[in-house]
């Protein structure tokens, strides 16, 4: 069997991804002769590499880019790799309808330690967190298996926790007035034991005062004092320095930034 029948034989059975070991299970060639003849086979944009040793099989409907979006292969890619993910921030704030401020990247959140991509793929954009929450993920039919990706509820509290990710805390507002529609506030208590107290009163200080969403931050604000009664005054981006003008508030956020929403 040559590489190109083995590649046909695997598209042709629907398993549209595969490793360089899964070839040379199936070929009688050396090792040498398999990496010279898997290039060729990118070059003639027959296959990709999105990661160190794992292809991904380039359908007809993508064979004019010649690039595969990385939602049809990640979920098989982190297998391969062996840790546990979910699609993330502004990538999983489009599944809620959330596409003003579209990522032009895959964004995904797994397990340091961190992930070398493949320089040939530039699609996905790797993010860290110390334990990944199961129980707060959601998955998702794609074209070619499925994909898991964050609740409304986690993917409003890593657009701030991880704010510096998608451009600051003003593009994390906007998307946030798309994604509030879809949040529970009542399941944002699930998610408190995964993020930090800081982050809960960011996002209460932005909907009461930024998003208007009085309501919730109401609720919000009995949630956290239930699970902390105590928390310390913070500064909204810790990246600048304190607003010594700062008007007091009870979620004992300095605001020391300007945040408008963008207009959706």
């Amino acid at each position: 069997m040559t590489i190109a029948e083995f590649i046909r034989e695997r598209e042709i059975r629907g398993r549209v991804t595969f490793t360089t070991d899964d070839v040379r299970k199936a070929v009688n060639l050396s090792d040498n002769t398999i990496l010279n003849e898997l290039q060729r086979q990118v070059a003639r944009v027959r296959i990709q590499i999105p990661y160190r040793g794992f292809y991904v099989i380039i359908p007809p409907q993508y064979a004019l880019k010649g690039i595969v979006p990385p939602t049809y292969y990640i979920h098989e890619l982190m297998k391969k790799v062996g840790k546990p993910y979910y699609v993330c921030l502004l990538s999983a704030a489009e599944y809620y309808g959330a596409a003003h401020q579209r990522a032009m990247v895959t964004q995904v959140m797994t397990l340091p330690p961190r992930l070398k991509h493949s320089e040939m793929n530039n699609l996905l954009n790797w993010n860290y967190r110390q334990v990944i929450p199961s129980e707060l993920l959601l998955q998702k039919n794609v074209e070619m298996g499925v994909m898991l990706y964050s609740s409304a509820e986690l993917t409003a509290v890593d657009l701030l926790q991880f704010a510096s990710h998608v451009g600051g805390y003003q593009r994390a507002a906007t998307v946030l007035a798309e994604l509030m529609e879809s949040v529970d506030i009542n399941r944002i208590r699930d998610v408190i034991p995964y993020t930090t107290t800081a982050t809960i009163q960011r996002l209460g200080y932005l909907l009461e005062f930024v998003l208007e969403e009085q309501h919730k931050a109401d609720e919000l604000h009995c949630l956290l004092k239930e699970t902390n009664p105590k928390w310390k005054t913070i500064l909204m981006d810790n990246g600048r320095e304190k607003n010594t003008n700062g008007e007091s508030n009870r979620w004992h956020v300095n605001m020391n930034t300007n945040i408008e929403i963008d207009e959706l």
